[in-house]
């Protein structure tokens, strides 16, 4: 995930006072960001189980998550749910020119800051580190994304979600030997990412707590053995780069 750094005492007004407060995302999400406030992009504040955009939308725009967590998810014919991605702060949901079978909802209170498109090809052309950057962007979803089928398709319930948990810690950047994670998944939300029921769900964290791996306080988990949560897990985070 980018990192924060102060903000330039020379940026853009509006940046301050409308995208970022006092702080400012770097790398690629600082680009993005820069794109954005070009192209005279608002703050949107999104309301959690409200779709931001529904499957089959067409939509030809960038969107920057500046705080909460935006859910990516497809639908069958019966209304089933399946989430096929996050994006935590300081990830972007990049264009899409074709009409796909993918939603875009909050996942809790989010803010995001989400603009046009149509130049973003020249955008990205006329700046050969901002290219860079967004080649890592897309090399990185599409990690996430194969691991997430392997998930999926390959590891058993409890592995699967022993795996997000891991994968949450990390891409939140709170250390699990140290700090409880706050967590931005319901058990509902946790059974749509990995195939399973919520019932499941609640099973395999439950079985977690009585071998003493983790502990749930509300929403809150502790890794009280994250070594075996990650060998649980075959848990490997270099593909998070």
């Amino acid at each position: 995930m980018d990192a924060y750094r102060p903000l330039p005492a020379d940026a853009p007004r509006h940046w301050r006072d409308e995208f970022i407060g006092p702080e400012y995302l770097a790398g690629s999400a600082q680009f993005i960001l820069a794109y954005l406030a070009a192209n005279s992009a608002k703050p949107i504040h999104l309301l959690p189980r409200r779709p931001f955009r529904e499957p089959k939308e067409a939509r030809n725009e960038i969107i920057l998550v500046r705080s909460g967590l935006l859910a990516l998810y497809t639908t069958d014919d019966t209304g089933r749910r399946q989430i096929v991605a996050l994006r935590y702060p300081g990830e972007a949901v990049l264009p899409m020119e074709r009409r796909l079978k993918i939603g875009v909802q909050p996942v809790v209170r989010s803010e995001i800051a989400a603009g046009d498109a149509r130049s973003f090809d020249d955008a990205v052309q006329d700046s050969p580190e901002f290219r860079r950057l967004v080649q890592q962007v897309v090399q990185r979803n599409h990690a996430v994304a194969f691991e997430w089928l392997t998930n999926c398709g390959l590891r058993d319930a409890t592995s699967r979600i022993a795996h997000l948990i891991c994968e949450t810690f990390h891409r939140l950047g709170v250390d699990a030997e140290r700090d409880a994670l706050r967590s931005p998944l319901t058990q509902q939300l946790m059974a749509q990412i990995t195939g399973q029921t919520a019932v499941n769900v609640n099973r395999v964290l439950s079985d977690l707590e009585r071998n003493a791996t983790i502990r749930r306080n509300d929403r809150e988990i502790e890794a009280l053995n994250f070594p075996e949560l990650k060998r649980i897990a075959g848990f490997d985070p270099s593909y998070l780069g």
